[in-house]
């Protein structure tokens, strides 16, 4: 076993000689996947917002963000998802689990569940920026389960961003769809989004969820806007 652990211990030394460690943000080497000055500029910026619904059209209990969508927080999480940097989710992921108060909270549930996007439009991408944090997440948290197979996006629709508050209200309606509904009967459900805008992607997820007898749902996301 000592040898074991010493061959593991000399292969990340290997690993780390050749591959040096790089600041995920400026790309300074460093130890950690942020810079001591990113770091620093980054978790200043965290707020960490918990905020239970009081709105009787909102069909989850609690809504929790990380950051305001803004300056230095909105461009990370636009290069995030638009351009080509999926390596990011392991700031955000990590800025969540080391926040004691909100690992808390999220060990009370039963499973996390990303925002899916449409087939084509994560086939363009290569990823899904939502289950690449939820999974990492699942990792970390004892007991939470991740699974990407509930819910189902099922038209491909025009990017929130690009319509009128009206418009998006309007066009998440009957988009997405529960499957394997017996998997979150009665389970307490997290659901992890990057942006919280107007929230009509989430809510009409959360009230699709609330029909097959989900018992509690909190939305988490990255930032709200």
């Amino acid at each position: 076993m000592k040898i074991q652990k010493a061959l593991i211990f000399l292969c990340e030394k290997l690993e780390n000689l050749v591959f040096p460690t790089c600041c995920l943000i400026c790309g300074k080497l460093t130890k950690e996947i942020l810079c001591k000055e990113c770091k620093k500029e980054i978790y200043e910026k965290a707020i960490f917002k918990i905020e239970r619904n009081r709105d009787a059209e909102k069909y989850f209990d609690e809504h929790i963000y990380i950051f305001e969508y803004k300056d230095k927080i909105r461009n990370l999480i636009l290069d995030y998802k638009f351009n080509d940097k999926s390596y990011l989710y392991k700031i955000f992921s990590k800025i969540i689990i080391k926040n004691e108060k909100i690992c808390g909270i999220l060990k009370k549930y039963d499973i996390i569940i990303p925002v899916p996007i449409h087939k084509k439009r994560k086939n363009e991408r290569g990823y899904n920026q939502s289950e690449l944090i939820a999974r990492e997440i699942s990792r970390k948290i004892p007991n939470l389960e991740y699974r990407n197979d509930v819910v189902e996006k099922i038209k491909n629709t025009l990017p929130q961003s690009s319509l009128t508050k009206k418009q998006r209200k309007e066009n998440v309606q009957n988009v997405y769809k529960v499957i394997n509904k017996e998997k979150i009967v009665n389970k307490k459900v997290i659901i992890l989004d990057d942006i919280y805008t107007t929230g009509n992607t989430v809510n009409y997820i959360a009230k699709i969820l609330k029909e097959k007898k989900v018992k509690e749902i909190t939305v988490l996301t990255i930032a709200k806007d």
